[in-house]
């Protein structure tokens, strides 16, 4: 089989103003024709710097050494000594890449299909007429509803899912051999994520293409990929057919990465984490994931005395008939008599020390629910009965002073934090509107406590929030959280866009919080495995109802609804 892609000693640095740091350190692999090759890693492994390095897309600070080298046309081209003009004919047009996130890749300012009819344009010297067609074309291949409307559509008119659809087509309209996946679906539900990569591999095979599909989750990777690196700190420590390498690690990182992910057939107290196996010295290395699981391993015996402790008391919140009707106007001075009911007739309860994971695809009213019920998106009927003060009958005031027992962890930290405030900042600002702890100084010593308590350095203070990953700046939101000494955390998709062994880290101190600070949570997420880990109870939600309210084993051993099974299935293995 003839390599498409082969890349020697590749090294990449980037100059900060007189220091260089190395986040790629001379790597070498090779992408064979009609071949998925998986890159997995956690954030700053070097995954996105190194494929941006074969599109030649790195800033100039960037220091490149080693050989990109690309079968082109039965000629080996060395991709990094091209002139700029050079390397413009072959990215896009040899080469194409699908970026992480779609929403900040496409232009809110034009239409979808003219977006993509640009590349046509630009590579393929099509007409106007010519590259529309073809637009209209590749929306069909990748499956996108509505096709011939969605041409004439904006951005923020899609959903996340056909956002990605759009990104795929435009990296299939000038005929790639070589296509780069960087974590295509990393923000997805399971659903609209299996759907995705169904779609990929169905086009790798009938195309004939390549693919270098990036991603954290090796769930994906193993559903995707036929061989595998495993990237750490910029080199490859393993790599290898997906199957051997996930079936029989051999470094103590593939290990860790393995078992950070939540599993749907085991119950764990605690989820293992990567120093977990880098810092330990197992004599058995075989049984080393083993060893981890059986010393988080939760008895049947400490489940029970759970659900005593929670379930011998009232409610602490009751959610009555709830409905959350969004009008749908079809003129300025038109009057509507349509609605989307984003949340439509919802009833529950939860307890006191209580996790209620709430589950469902995107657009299914969880987050709507979740604000509704903090009263940041007002309802249009029902009750909610907080501590036996029904939060419907409140006043603004009122309600704002409410907020400090119920809090709200968002789920995107930077956009959720002032990039203009310093962490410390940010973490006093609620404590000063809530003229809480008297005094500055007693503030302090309160912010010194909760970054204590989330594990960051108190030295961190002084920092703004670009300084951080996206695990530092979710601690730091949900230390933000804690200053007002809640009762009860809506966590709203606090965890979906971090790594795996980040979110296991993130979803362990939720535990430990909620155990020490006598916490309740309702837990957002679209990924089942992780509500089925922190949750006691959970509730499946679609088209703004309750499909079923359970245990999180009892749903997932015998689901009631097709919807439910749907959702579980989709969970890559």
């Amino acid at each position: 089989m003839n390599p498409l892609l082969v890349v020697n000693d590749l090294s990449i640095k980037f100059k900060n103003e007189n220091q260089l740091t190395e986040v790629v350190k001379s790597i070498s692999f090779s992408i064979n024709e009609g071949e998925v090759l998986g890159l997995v890693g956690e954030s700053g492994s070097g995954k996105s710097v190194t494929s941006l390095a074969i599109m030649r897309l790195l800033a100039s600070s960037a220091q490149v050494s080693g050989d990109i080298n690309y079968n082109h046309y039965q000629v080996n081209t060395s991709l990094n000594s091209l002139s700029e003009k050079e390397i413009q004919k072959i990215r896009g047009n040899e080469i194409a890449m699908i970026f992480q996130e779609p929403m900040t890749s496409l232009n809110p300012v034009f239409t979808v299909g003219y977006q993509v009819a640009e590349a046509l344009i630009q590579h393929k010297n099509s007409s106007k007429t010519e590259a529309f067609a073809k637009v209209l074309e590749l929306f069909k291949e990748v499956d996108l509803p509505r096709p011939a409307e969605l041409l004439n559509s904006y951005p923020h008119k899609l959903s996340g899912g056909q956002k990605q659809r759009v990104m795929i087509a435009m990296a299939l309209s000038c005929d790639p051999k070589l296509l780069i996946a960087d974590e295509p679906t990393t923000a997805l539900d399971v659903t609209v994520q299996a759907t995705i990569l169904a779609l990929l591999k169905r086009i790798i095979v009938e195309r004939k293409m390549s693919m270098l599909f990036i991603s954290h989750d090796l769930g994906v990777i193993s559903t995707i990929a036929d061989r595998v690196l495993v990237m750490y700190r910029g080199d490859i420590v393993e790599s290898g057919e997906v199957q051997e390498v996930f079936n029989l690690p051999k470094h103590a990182y593939t290990r860790g990465l393995l078992a950070c992910r939540p599993s749907v057939s085991r119950k764990l107290f605690r989820l293992p984490v990567l120093s977990d196996f880098t810092n330990a010295d197992f004599k058995n290395e075989e049984n080393s994931v083993e060893q981890v699981y059986a010393k988080y391993q939760l008895t049947e015996i400490a489940v029970e005395s759970r659900k005593n402790k929670i379930y011998g008391d009232k409610p602490l919140l009751k959610v009555e008939n709830l409905k959350t009707w969004f009008p749908i106007k079809k003129g300025i001075f038109a009057k509507s008599n349509e609605f989307v009911k984003a949340v439509d007739d919802v009833s529950f309860e939860v307890f006191k020390g209580e996790t209620l994971g709430l589950v469902g695809e995107s657009g299914c009213g969880k987050t709507t629910l979740g604000r509704s019920i903090l009263r940041l998106i007002e309802p249009s009927s029902g009750n909610l009965i907080f501590d036996s003060t029904n939060l419907i009958n409140l006043g603004t005031t009122e309600m704002r002073e409410m907020r400090k027992r119920i809090q709200l962890i968002f789920q995107d930290p930077y956009s959720s934090l002032n990039p203009k405030l310093t962490i410390g900042e940010a973490i006093l600002e609620p404590m000063r509107v809530h003229n809480l702890y008297s005094n500055n100084k007693n503030r302090i010593d309160k912010l010194n406590w909760l970054l204590d308590k989330v594990g960051m350095p108190r030295a961190s203070s002084s920092r703004y929030p670009h300084e951080f990953s996206g695990g530092q700046r979710q601690r730091v939101c949900i230390a933000r959280a804690l200053a007002l000494e809640p009762d009860f955390i809506i966590c709203d998709e606090s965890v979906s866009a971090l790594d795996v062994s980040v979110q296991a880290q993130v979803l362990n101190l939720l535990v430990d919080l909620r155990e020490e600070l006598k916490l309740t949570y309702i837990f957002i997420s679209h990924d089942l495995s992780v509500v089925k880990f922190i949750s006691d109870r959970m509730i499946v939600m679609n088209k703004g109802k309750i499909e079923e309210i359970g245990e999180p084993d009892e749903i997932y051993s015998k689901p009631k609804s097709e919807y439910t099974k749907k959702l579980i299935d989709a969970i890559p293995a």
